[in-house]
């Protein structure tokens, strides 16, 4: 987030797309509804499902799937053309502009309506609301980044922020919501294929020289390695033999997951390292036992990048490690000796090698914790980013024009299909399903289905039904729901017995290489 998430309440207009927030995001929404309920704040929601921020919403936007690109290309087009937008930080902040305006002129709201379904003056209405704030906040989560052009969504969301100036101040921003609770530091601590700490690239020599003479070995590669979504294919082509896998199911959680479970079939060694028996583990070589967060002492970085100290609530059973504890053990196994005395050592390392880190420690982090950047010890951390320029000098606007999604719906797959998560559940429940309550509350899958829809397909509550796409099929109940948009049906993630990623389609946005989850083509029969 380039904001906190306190700061949401000094917004005047918040903006909430591609996030059900209530039901994935509990505690962080209760401070967008407190901002419309007691401090008078207006909420433009983009969502083509009646989710339940709409009954707080002053603007609902029902958008079709897969056009986010479009609605927002139309709201900047109403925003340039009624001259709304923020001349003196767009001309001495930003650089672009004239290719941007180029583009957006060709998406007039009646123009947008016909991509979107949005109709054309609820389009500019939105967009005049944005414009003229004080302050404007934009919260985004996957629906937006899970696309095959999931990247270009962030993109055109950050143009829409800088062209109004409502970026570097309180109560504005582009802020993405984060899933589990330290997914923005395990990205921070170069979780990803072409980053060390600190999104400190692979390629660049000088940090590579850096990272050889803190960790005292020699030729580390420059290349950046594979995604995630890249290892699945290789693996299938036999090009790559083994996989390592830490606290993650893609027996359940990874797209096209017939394709996806023969791949990982094919591999000569498989080991998972998790805290429980998982859909994945089940078919591991070799399961290595992990603590969880409440039997660890160490940091989580959270969605609004707070560097926050967690302490060890319980003893770890049997004889499960810490997973650094794992790692150096293998590592020393393999030749390249790996020997920390504690997760506050390996904190300091980070600190030494990354910049953004540089002035946060343990104990500084005990009280609140501090945001990243922090380059020095006297830094107090920086909770609100490009406050007075952006990392690059000026932030830069990228022209973009609307793709359509990589599937599009058919006479043999009239339906579009969208996932998510419920409330009472998250990833592929490796936890919450271990939990009666939960499992009481939402105890087995369902396909959302509108009114409507329901009654053009003869279904009724509670009837199971087969959903099939071009990659696989399953069986599930029928869930007839008002939150359901005519000709899309939802259908959460969480559940193996009936996995939604049978159905998903396994395209990649081409940067961000994350597959388009939220939209393919489905049908649906009366289960046999």
């Amino acid at each position: 987030m380039t904001n906190t998430i306190g700061d949401i309440e000094g917004a005047d207009v918040i903006l909430v797309t591609g996030s059900n927030t209530t039901e994935n995001h509990p505690v962080l929404s209760r401070h967008v509804k407190r901002a419309v309920s007691y401090r008078g704040a207006k909420l433009i929601l983009v969502d083509p499902r009646r989710i339940k921020l709409a009954a707080f919403a002053h603007k609902w936007l029902r958008q079709n799937l897969g056009s986010d690109v479009a609605w927002i290309n139309g709201m900047m087009h109403v925003i340039i053309a009624e001259d709304l937008y923020e001349k003196t930080f767009v001309e001495k902040r930003t650089e672009g502009f004239e290719e941007l305006k180029k583009i957006v002129s060709n998406y007039t709201p009646d123009y947008v309506e016909s991509i979107t379904g949005i109709p054309a003056e609820e389009l500019a209405a939105a967009a005049r609301l944005y414009a003229t704030a004080k302050a404007a906040s934009i919260l985004y989560c996957m629906g937006i980044t899970q696309h095959s052009h999931g990247t270009d969504n962030v993109k055109s969301l950050a143009n829409l922020a800088m062209l109004c100036g409502h970026m570097g101040k309180p109560g504005t921003g582009v802020n993405p919501l984060r899933g589990q609770n330290n997914v923005q530091g395990a990205c921070d601590m170069g979780g990803l294929p072409n980053v060390y700490t600190g999104y400190q690239p692979v390629s660049d020599l000088a940090i590579a020289k850096k990272m050889e003479e803190a960790w005292g070995v020699k030729d580390l590669p420059t290349k950046p390695g594979l995604t995630v979504t890249e290892m699945i294919p290789k693996a299938h082509a036999g090009e790559l033999k083994a996989l390592y896998i830490i606290g993650e199911n893609p027996l359940v959680s990874d797209p096209d997951l017939n394709h996806a479970e023969a791949s990982i079939k094919h591999l000569d060694f498989l080991v998972v390292q998790d805290i429980f028996l998982t859909e994945t583990a089940q078919l591991a070589d070799v399961v290595l036992p992990s603590r969880c967060f409440a039997e660890k002492n160490g940091t989580f970085s959270n969605t609004e990048r707070r560097v926050q100290l967690i302490r060890k609530a319980v003893e770890a059973p049997g004889e499960c490690k810490d997973d650094w504890q794992i790692l150096c053990d293998i590592a020393t196994r393999m030749g390249t000796p790996m020997a920390y005395a504690s997760s506050r050592e390996i904190f300091e390392e980070i600190a030494r090698v990354t910049p953004s880190y540089a002035g946060i420690t343990y104990d500084r982090s005990a009280v609140e914790g501090l945001h990243w950047p922090c380059p020095t010890p006297q830094h107090p951390g920086t909770p609100i980013l490009h406050r007075e320029q952006f990392t690059r000098g000026r932030g830069q606007f990228h022209a973009i024009d609307y793709t359509p999604p990589a599937e599009l719906t058919d006479d043999e797959y009239p339906l579009y299909l969208t996932t998510g998560r419920v409330l009472y559940h998250y990833h592929t429940g490796t936890m919450t399903m271990k939990t009666a309550g939960l499992n009481e509350r939402v105890p087995e899958c369902f396909v959302e289905i509108s009114p409507k829809d329901a009654a053009l397909y003869d279904l009724t509550d509670g009837a199971e039904v087969e959903i099939a796409s071009r990659r696989g099929k399953i069986t599930t109940k029928i869930q007839v729901s008002p939150k359901a948009v005519n000709g899309t049906v939802f259908i959460p993630f969480h559940f193996a017995q009936a996995a939604a990623n049978r159905l998903t389609n396994a395209a990649l946005d081409p940067v961000s290489k994350i597959p388009e989850y939220k939209v393919c083509a489905v049908k649906l029969s009366h289960a046999a």
